[in-house]
């Protein structure tokens, strides 16, 4: 990828998904379920990272897909939860970055100018 702008979109996306990892890893380090929680909600951005950072565009792909899981669960857990609140508002924001982020580049390629004659 030559564009700067999507060059720009991938690196937004490995720092979203680390910050991610960190969000969850921080929401729920008291839990009794621990190896669940680190299982379902820690390691899925922690194995997408390397993909992302090597510029693999299935990595990317399934990035954005699992950050509208993401988005969801922050939604919910923002309305139904207000103890809980700062760390699913978190997890919501940055999930719309990696949903974003990720769709970036589809988005450049689509809308970019088309010289007209």
């Amino acid at each position: 990828m030559s564009r700067p702008g999507v060059r720009g979109s991938r690196r937004l996306l490995v720092l979203a998904l680390a910050a991610l990892a960190l969000d969850y890893a921080l929401w729920f380090h008291a839990d009794k379920h621990l190896a669940a929680v680190l299982l379902v909600f820690v390691l899925p951005p922690l194995l997408l990272l390397p993909g992302v950072a090597l510029d693999n565009a299935k990595a990317a792909f399934w990035a954005g897909v699992f950050g509208l899981f993401w988005f969801s669960h922050g939604v919910m857990v923002a309305w139904s939860r207000p103890a809980e609140a700062a760390f699913a508002w978190t997890a919501l924001l940055l999930a719309l970055v990696i949903v974003v982020s990720s769709s970036w580049p589809g988005l450049a390629g689509r809308f970019a100018g088309k010289r007209r004659r």
